[in-house]
């Protein structure tokens, strides 16, 4: 079990990278407002997502290629048409998950209460951290940080499951109107987009050249599956903590990224208790960094791949000019449009959800083509799963166009 769990870590990097602004923000805001009524959302979205984020290692470990790379052997459109999406989204991605870290870090550590200052000296931070550290660095820190959020997660849901005198109702709702909007942003990034496969396919070769011995493809889907079970997990505790604590009350969550911080952090001590606020506060600030660090290690390694096939430059590393591209993008929208950041970060979680049937598409038809062996290929009851999620993909995609 122990050389198991050494060999664990581009799954734990797809959690880090998963749980972010989609468990500590909408998990949360869902069951503030919607109690228990949307577990079936989490359940659901979770199993029809599963073959396709599965993929992204699953074609690494056995190919020795990234998804881009079969993107590009599928058709060139198809990787110009990623670059487009990515290009669209990552800025906004990134700077959202960077202001609710710079929100808690300001809630934790004062100095300033600019959270444009602190999201600028946090995107500083994590760029020399990862030019310095690279993949190493990433592969050890994110071990622990998910052992810290495992546990004061799970046992703030329990103690507040506990303490909680008002009844549970569990009786399952779809919300209407408004709630819509944030059902489809809420499915778009659970438990995350599923481009992030492509980054989990990277990574994965990534991890190959740290090992000795090359990791088999049954170690790497057991690494997958633990970092997966752990964002379904958590992603209910989230959901709990909103509906136990301030479902029902005139608690709402505020739209602020300090204001928010300092109220997610009192959620938790609010079951734990006043003296665990530092433990849980640094919980939630290390959460979101580890979510900053990962989306800024990730997007730059896709695209310096995806510059090196559209213009066959192959033996040209763009990393590190795609992490300056995206740093001073981000930066730039937290000086001049920093007050547009909900409507952006909308705009990108609809995006998420409405390309999901192409990236899931994709990605099953790269693992039955004939670059993957037939041994390697996913197995009948896989098969009907991935048929069944590109259609409930499709069929919720068209219904949430059909309804605007």
């Amino acid at each position: 079990m122990l050389a198991k769990l050494s060999k664990l870590g581009p799954g734990l990097l797809f959690a880090g990278a998963a749980i972010g602004v989609s468990h500590l923000v909408q998990s949360t805001r869902a069951g503030a407002d919607f109690g228990w009524g949307l577990i079936w959302a989490i359940l659901l979205i979770n199993l029809f997502k599963y073959p396709f984020f599965q993929y992204g290692p699953r074609y690494a470990q056995v190919t020795g290629e990234t998804l881009l790379d079969g993107y590009y052997k599928l058709g060139k459109g198809y990787l110009w048409a990623y670059f487009i999406l990515n290009m669209g989204t990552m800025f906004t991605i990134q700077s959202a998950v960077t202001v609710v870290t710079a929100g808690i870090a300001s809630t934790l550590f004062g100095i300033t209460d600019s959270i444009v200052i602190w999201s600028l000296i946090i995107t500083l931070i994590c760029s020399f951290l990862l030019v310095s550290g690279r993949y190493n660095w990433l592969d050890k820190l994110i071990k622990v940080i998910m052992i810290i959020l495992a546990i004061t997660s799970v046992a703030a849901v329990t103690f507040a499951f506990l303490n909680n005198e008002k009844p549970n109702s569990f009786q399952q709702i779809f919300p209407d109107q408004t709630g819509l909007l944030f059902l489809i942003a809420f499915l778009g990034w659970m438990p995350a987009p599923l481009d992030i496969s492509i980054w989990h396919s990277i990574w994965t070769l990534e991890k190959n050249k740290t090992q000795v011995k090359k990791v088999s493809l049954k170690e790497s889907m057991f690494d997958f599956n633990v970092g997966y079970i752990t964002t379904v997990v958590l992603a209910l505790c989230f959901l709990g903590l909103g509906a136990l604590v301030m479902y029902g009350t005139p608690l709402k969550f505020s739209n602020q990224g300090g204001v928010f911080a300092a109220q997610l952090i009192q959620l938790y001590t609010s079951t734990l208790g006043e003296a665990a606020y530092g433990i849980i506060g640094i919980a939630a600030f290390t959460t979101m960094l580890s979510t900053t660090l990962t989306t800024l290690d990730a997007s730059p390694r896709a695209m310096s791949r995806t510059v090196q096939l559209l213009f066959n430059k192959k033996n040209t590393d763009y990393y590190l000019h795609w992490m300056a591209v995206l740093s001073i993008g981000t930066g730039c929208i937290f000086l001049f449009l920093l007050s547009e950041m909900g409507r952006l970060v909308q705009i990108a979680t609809v995006l998420s959800f409405i390309t999901a049937p192409l990236y899931a598409f994709l990605n099953y038809r790269l693992v039955i083509s004939s670059e993957m062996p037939k041994a390697q290929q996913p197995k009948k009851g896989m098969r009907i799963l991935s048929v069944l999620g590109i259609l409930f993909l499709t069929g919720f995609t068209l219904f949430y166009l059909l309804s605007l």
